[in-house]
C-alpha cells in the first residue's frame, strides 16, 4: 500500500464547512432530541411505539445511532454519497435489532399499565456496545474513502479520521456535561431567591432530552471546524502514550520471562487468564500504534520508543498463544459459552495483528525513515475483519448464544458430562431463545439412562424467575418449625396461630421477611405487642443477621402482612433488645397527625431534636 504524499492527510481535515452544513447539523441534533424525547414519553406513558416489541428497539438503535453519523457526514460526505451511507447504515441498525429482540424472545404487545414501568423491550447493552464501536470503525473508513474518491484510501486517511473523530466524540461528551453543570450551577443561583423556575425546567425530559442532543450536535460542529486543535491534541496525546510503551514492554517482557520458572498452573488457576492476556494484547497494540501514528513521523521517533515497539509486536504473538491455550483449556473442561465464543472471536481479531506486527517488525527494518510501515497495511485489513467479526457475532452466523447452546447440548447427549453436573440455568438465562428451546426439548427427552433426572431439571428451571432461585427449594417450614425458631416475649405471650400457619413463602415483601419465617434452624426474637390498640397483637421480628425488624400484622381479610417496621438497624441495638425483652417500653401517640391525599397516607416526619433514631449503646 503506498503512503500518502506529505501533508495530504491534513488537508481533508481543513474542508471548508458552510453556514448551510451547520444549519443542517444543529437540525438533525434538535430532530434527534424530539425523536429521543418521544420515545422516551412512549415508554413513560406505555403508548404506541413502546408496546411494540420489535418496533421500539429499532427505533431506539436509530436515534441514538443515525443522527450522529449524519452530523458527522454532512460537509465530508456528497449528498448522493451520504443518503447511500445513511441508507446501508440504518439498514444495518434494523436488521441488528430486530434479530437482536428475536433471539431474547420479545415481548408481547398489549401491555398493562402498571404502577411501576415494566422492563422495555430496549436494544440489549451488548449490542449498543458493539454497534457504537462498528460504526465508528465503519464511519471512519467511508469518510476516509470518500476523501481520496477511493474504496481504499491510504493509511495516513484513515489514521486522521479516525482519530478525529474519537477527539470529536470525546470533546462533545464533555462539553454536554460542562453545559449541565453551568445550568445547575445556575439554578442553585435562582434557588437562593426563592425562584425555583430553572430547577424545576431543568427535571422536565421535554427540556434535558432535547437540549443535551442539540448540545452535541453544536459540539460536533465546532470539533469539525478546528481541525488544527485537534490535530494538536492528538499529537500531544500519542506521544505521551509512546513514552509508556517500554515500561510496558519491560513488565510483559519480565513476565514472559518468568513463566518458565513459575509454570503455567498458577495462570490457569485465576479462571481468568484469557481476558487478562487479551487486555495485554490490547495495550500493546494501542501502545504500538501510538509510537507509528500516521507512518510519516517514524524519522523523528526515539530510538528507544521505535526499538520498544519493535519488541512489543514481537510480544505480541507469545501472548496470543498463551491466551489461545488457555482458552482451549476451559473448553475442553467445560465446552463452550458465550463469553468463551466471545473471547475466541477476539482472538481470532487479535490474531492478525499477532502476526500481522510480528512480519512488519522484520520487514524494513534497516530502513529507519519506513520502520514497520507494515503496520498500516495490518490495522487496514484488520478494521475490515473487526467489522465482519461484529457482524457474525451480531447475527444468526455466529450468534454466542446458539453456538454455546448447541454445544452444550451435544456434551450432556455425548455424555461428556453428567446431567448432575450439568448446568441447565445457562441454558435459561444465557442461552437466549435457543437455551429455552433446548430446556424444552429436555424437559420432554424420554431417551438416555439420565432422562428423568434431566426431565425434573429441565422443569425446574423452565419454572424459575431468576438464575438465583434454586432449582430444589427447601421445603417450606411447618408451624412446629416457625415456633422452634422464634423466642417469644414478653416470656408469658404466645403467638397467633393464623401467624404459625401463613405460608411466609409467598409473602409479596420478601426482601423484609426475615429468615426466621422462611428456613429452618434460623433465630428470632418474637416481641407479641399490641401496637395500634385494637385488640389484636402485632409481631415485631429481630434478628441481628437481618437489618430490618418487620412490624406484622393483621389485616381485615385475616392475612399477616407487613404493616411497618424499626430504623434500619437497629436490631443490632443490644440495649433495644434488652428493653423490649423486659417491657420496659411504653407505646405513644405520633406527635402529629398523618396526611391523606387521595386516599394515600403519608406520616410526617417529626423534625426538631427528634431527627433520627440513634443506638444508645456507646459502641
Amino acid at each position: 500500500m503506498q503512503q500518502a504524499p506529505p501533508g495530504k492527510d491534513s488537508l481533508m481535515l481543513d474542508a471548508v464547512v458552510t453556514p448551510k452544513v451547520a444549519l443542517a447539523r444543529l437540525l438533525v441534533g434538535l430532530a434527534q432530541g424530539v425523536l429521543l424525547y418521544l420515545l422516551y414519553f412512549a415508554a413513560r406513558a406505555q403508548q404506541w411505539p413502546a408496546t411494540e416489541a420489535y418496533l421500539f428497539p429499532t427505533l431506539l438503535l436509530l436515534g441514538v445511532l443515525l443522527p450522529v453519523l449524519l452530523i458527522s457526514s454532512l460537509g465530508h460526505l456528497a449528498p448522493r454519497r451520504a443518503a447511500v451511507w445513511m441508507a446501508v447504515a440504518a439498514l444495518v441498525m434494523v436488521l441488528l435489532a430486530v434479530y437482536d429482540v428475536w433471539r431474547l424472545g420479545g415481548i408481547p404487545t398489549g401491555w398493562p399499565k402498571p404502577e411501576r414501568l415494566p422492563t422495555l423491550p430496549t436494544p440489549s447493552p451488548l449490542l449498543l456496545v458493539a454497534s457504537i464501536g462498528g460504526f465508528f470503525i465503519a464511519h471512519a473508513l467511508v469518510l476516509a474513502g470518500a476523501s481520496e474518491r477511493r474504496r481504499i484510501a491510504h493509511y495516513p486517511s484513515y489514521f486522521e479520521m479516525a482519530w478525529k473523530l474519537a477527539i470529536q466524540l470525546q470533546f462533545s461528551l464533555f462539553f454536554i456535561n460542562m453545559l449541565w453543570m453551568v445550568l445547575w450551577l445556575g439554578s442553585a443561583l435562582f434557588m437562593l431567591v426563592k425562584l425555583n423556575f430553572l430547577k424545576e425546567v431543568l427535571a422536565e425530559s421535554w427540556f434535558f432530552i432535547p437540549v443535551t442532543c442539540f448540545a452535541f450536535s453544536c459540539a460536533m460542529h465546532l470539533t469539525d471546524v478546528r481541525p488544527a486543535i485537534v490535530r494538536g491534541i492528538r499529537t500531544l496525546l500519542l506521544v505521551l502514550l509512546s513514552w509508556i510503551l517500554p515500561v510496558t514492554v519491560l513488565i510483559v517482557g519480565g513476565f514472559l520471562f518468568s513463566l518458565p520458572f513459575t509454570g503455567l498452573s498458577a495462570l490457569w488457576e485465576t479462571r481468568h487468564a484469557t481476558s487478562v492476556l487479551l487486555g495485554t494484547a490490547a495495550a500493546l497494540v494501542i501502545l504500538i500504534n501510538a509510537a507509528y501514528q500516521n507512518g510519516e513521523v517514524s524519522a523523528g521517533v526515539a530510538r528507544v520508543i521505535a526499538v520498544s515497539a519493535r519488541l512489543a509486536a514481537l510480544l505480541l504473538l507469545p501472548i496470543w498463544a498463551i491466551a489461545v491455550y488457555a482458552l482451549s483449556l476451559r473448553v475442553g473442561d467445560y465446552g463452550w459459552t458465550a463469553d468463551r465464543i466471545t473471547a475466541a472471536a477476539c482472538l481470532l481479531v487479535a490474531a492478525f495483528y499477532a502476526f500481522g506486527y510480528g512480519w512488519a517488525a522484520r520487514e524494513g527494518g534497516r530502513e529507519r525513515a519506513h520502520w514497520m510501515r507494515g503496520v498500516a497495511k495490518v490495522n487496514v485489513a484488520t478494521a475490515f475483519v473487526v467489522l465482519a467479526v461484529l457482524l457474525a457475532l451480531f447475527s444468526p452466523l455466529g450468534d454466542s448464544a446458539r453456538l454455546s447452546v448447541n454445544n452444550q447440548m451435544a456434551r450432556l447427549a455425548a455424555g461428556s458430562i453428567k446431567a448432575e453436573q450439568f448446568d441447565f440455568k445457562y441454558l435459561r438465562f444465557d442461552g437466549a431463545r435457543y437455551g429455552r428451546q433446548a430446556l424444552e426439548q429436555l424437559r420432554d427427552s424420554t431417551q438416555g439412562a439420565e432422562a428423568a433426572l434431566i426431565r425434573a431439571k429441565a422443569k425446574a428451571v423452565l419454572k424459575a424467575e431468576n438464575r438465583w432461585e434454586e432449582e430444589n427449594k427447601e421445603p417450606a417450614p411447618q408451624p412446629q418449625d416457625i415456633a422452634a425458631n422464634l423466642t417469644v416475649w414478653p416470656a408469658k405471650a404466645r403467638l397467633p396461630d393464623s401467624f404459625l400457619r401463613k405460608d411466609w413463602q409467598k409473602h409479596t415483601s420478601d426482601w423484609e421477611v426475615s429468615p426466621c419465617l422462611k428456613s429452618k434452624d434460623t433465630h428470632c426474637d418474637a416481641y407479641v405487642i399490641d401496637f395500634d390498640g385494637d385488640g389484636k397483637p402485632e409481631v415485631l421480628l429481630m434478628t441481628q443477621e437481618h437489618a430490618w425488624s418487620p412490624l406484622m400484622g393483621e389485616n381485615a381479610q385475616g392475612d399477616w402482612v407487613t404493616v411497618g417496621k424499626l430504623p434500619f438497624n437497629s436490631s443490632k441495638c443490644a440495649s433495644l433488645r434488652k428493653k423490649l425483652s423486659a417491657g420496659d417500653f411504653k407505646l405513644v401517640a405520633r406527635p402529629i397527625k398523618d396526611l391523606q391525599l387521595d386516599g394515600v397516607r403519608m406520616a410526617i416526619q417529626p423534625g426538631g431534636d427528634e431527627e433520627g433514631w440513634r443506638c444508645p449503646d456507646p459502641k
